[in-house]
């Protein structure tokens, strides 16, 4: 019998850095799969340079917590072995694993190297604000622990285009390296001028040994992890020919099932859209634009026009191609694009993602299990679990929207034979308490359904046409569905 799929993207920003994150995927690796996931995304397991790192000021790619390097053996999260062993009991569990890759830039060097650049202006990085001039730039990469163990591939200015910080003088800025073929990269985000450069040292994909070093590596971290996928870091500051090249490769090699999606944080739908052509779509991405459509109704309350919650989003204009999501580690509090959907409307925003028939929905391991730092969010597993049941017992079939009203919104599924007992109809209001009137079906008459969010305690009675009236607590949600039978 065929199950919706649900990802969890397991980590936050602030999970403690004690080595031990990889031990609690293996230990939580059942409970996910009782709960309803059945894929996790995992933050970047490869080596950065600090074990504190969170994982994306990458140091060395082929070092998966194995190597004495950069000040440990593990990274944040652990060993490789701890690693690979929470990989095994996922593929017990019969639960996907989609690792998260970082590919435009490195950090941490080994040694300095003493280089011409120019400075741009950070606003605009195609102005070149100086005159040529040399600096001392983190950019040499030699892995003095690992040494050519995996690739004996080192790292050095020729192999990126451009830093932000000159150990002579002790200066940060944005330093484009100069030199035969340097520049920015053209097939990049137009954001700053070109968005090419990031942070660190920025990789250059203009080089073709680059390019072949990485598709290298990426089928080796598919071989050495037996993942399922990958998540695709930053995409908008990388060669979307690479991309498209790299994305290639990884099914050529692994099989079509090899599942990628990535990063591109924009929320203008046409230049998703415009990305998913670029690289021929061979990757999905995540739908940023129903990320800020999510936000603006948490911020506006009551102002927001629920009808229009799916409008220039991803999920409806591309539905095979979204990864829809509530928050995640970068829209998190305090976080660099903080853009914390409103505890008020959390539960709601999760019904939009898990309970329709469109899109790749991915829970956030911060509302699931809380988020610590100096702006801790206690967890919401509580008001997500009633959605994981109906996402996996209930939300099958047609689907049939009862958008027409700017506060109350609702939508039926109408169920199939081959999951017995599904159906649900699910209501949303952002103001008042409010009610729907939705046809569940002919067959459905005589039906008494329950509030599985449990924000109800009464129950509802299908008509002998069919059709109900459903209720909702203003500001709340309310998932109907028939009770499953003891």
């Amino acid at each position: 019998m065929s199950q919706n799929h649900t990802m969890m993207q397991f980590f936050e920003w602030h999970i403690l850095p004690d080595g031990t994150h990889w031990k609690r995927l293996k230990e939580l690796a059942s409970e996910l799969k009782n709960k309803g996931i059945d894929s996790v995304w995992i933050p970047p397991p490869t080596k950065a340079q600090t074990p504190e790192d969170t994982g994306y000021g990458i140091y060395d790619l082929y070092d998966l917590g194995e190597f004495d390097q950069n000040g440990s053996v593990r990274t944040k999260y652990g060993t490789k072995d701890e690693l690979v062993e929470a990989i095994e009991a996922c593929r017990e569990n019969d639960i996907c694993v989609y690792a998260d890759v970082v590919m435009n830039h490195k950090a941490g060097a080994d040694e300095t190297e003493r280089f011409k650049v120019i400075e741009v202006d950070q606003n605009d990085r195609t102005k070149e604000i100086s005159g040529p001039f040399d600096i001392d730039g983190w950019t040499k990469f030699t892995f003095p622990g690992r040494g050519d163990t995996y690739s004996s591939f080192k790292w050095n200015v020729e192999h990126f285009n451009g830093t932000d910080y000159d150990e002579g003088t002790i200066r940060t800025g944005i330093f484009k390296i100069l030199g035969e073929h340097k520049g920015w990269n053209d097939n990049v985000d137009r954001e700053f001028g070109n968005y090419d450069y990031l942070m660190f040292a920025n990789i250059d994909y203009n080089h073709p040994a680059v390019r072949e070093e990485m598709i290298k590596w990426g089928k080796w971290l598919t071989d050495t992890l037996r993942c399922d996928g990958y998540r695709l870091d930053a995409v908008k500051h990388i060669d979307y020919t690479f991309i498209r090249d790299f994305a290639t490769e990884m099914r050529g090699t692994h099989g079509d099932h090899f599942y990628m999606f990535a990063e591109y944080w924009n929320p203008d739908l046409k230049a998703c859209q415009e990305y998913l052509q670029n690289v021929e779509f061979t990757v999905d991405l995540i739908d940023v634009p129903l990320h800020f459509k999510l936000f603006s109704a948490s911020q506006a309350g009551r102002d927001f026009d629920l009808r229009t919650i799916f409008d220039d989003t991803l999920v409806q204009a591309n539905p095979l191609n979204a990864v829809t999501f509530v928050d995640n580690h970068d829209s998190q509090p305090g976080e660099s694009l903080e853009s914390w959907i409103q505890d008020w409307f959390k539960q709601a925003a999760y019904a939009l993602i898990l309970l329709r028939h469109d899109g790749y929905p991915c829970v956030f391991y911060g509302d699931y299990y809380g988020v610590g730092g100096e702006e801790p969010v206690g967890r919401k597993s509580k008001l997500i679990d009633p959605l994981l049941y109906a996402r996996v017992h209930k939300a099958y079939g047609e689907q049939i929207d009862y958008f027409d009203h700017p506060n109350t919104i609702g939508w039926v599924r109408m169920g199939t034979s081959e999951h017995e007992g599904s159906g649900c109809a699910v209501v949303i209001s952002n103001g008042d308490n409010g009610e729907k009137r939705m046809f569940v079906g002919d067959e459905r008459a005589g039906e008494s359904w329950v509030d599985c969010t449990k924000n109800r305690s009464d129950t509802v009675e299908i008509g002998d046409d069919g059709w109900a009236v459903f209720p909702v607590n203003g500001g709340s949600v309310s998932v109907w569905v028939l009770p499953d039978s003891e």
